[in-house]
């Protein structure tokens, strides 16, 4: 494995309550209109840095957007999310090749899909952590 490791949604809630730093790492409009994490209970606000534009094609600044937008100690761990656990893991080997401690959320925002193709199986949302709707 390339990056720090795979942390379950709760797990991941853990770190960021022990000062650890959340990414999300989708796009806008997964943001206006999905939801976004909601960290105010813990130290930190998340970043919000999209792994790709519009349009599926790759942020072609994004670690340039991280470092500056990341915490400048080195000590601090990077949580990487994204809507599935797909792209975190991109933006998580991407970071630790960038000098981050970097850890991936697996089952993302939304989770995986149900036999009807709805996303209410597991994630972020589906297990209860908080979340803000439609905002950021």
């Amino acid at each position: 494995m390339s990056y720090a490791g795979d942390l379950t949604p709760l797990e991941a809630w853990a770190k960021l309550e022990a000062g650890a730093v959340l990414v999300d790492v989708r796009t806008e409009g997964e943001w206006a209109h999905i939801g976004i994490p909601d960290t105010k209970a813990t130290e930190n606000d998340p970043l919000f840095i999209q792994w790709n534009l519009a349009g599926g094609y790759a942020n072609p600044r994004f670690i340039e957007q991280l470092k500056l937008q990341a915490p400048e100690d080195d000590a601090v761990e990077l949580i990487f999310l994204c809507r599935s656990g797909a792209r975190s893991i991109a933006a998580a080997i991407a970071a630790t090749e960038a000098g981050f401690t970097a850890y991936n959320v697996l089952e993302g925002f939304e989770g995986e899909p149900d036999h009807l193709g709805e996303r209410t199986v597991n994630g972020w949302k589906n297990r209860g952590l908080p979340t803000n709707l439609g905002e950021n």
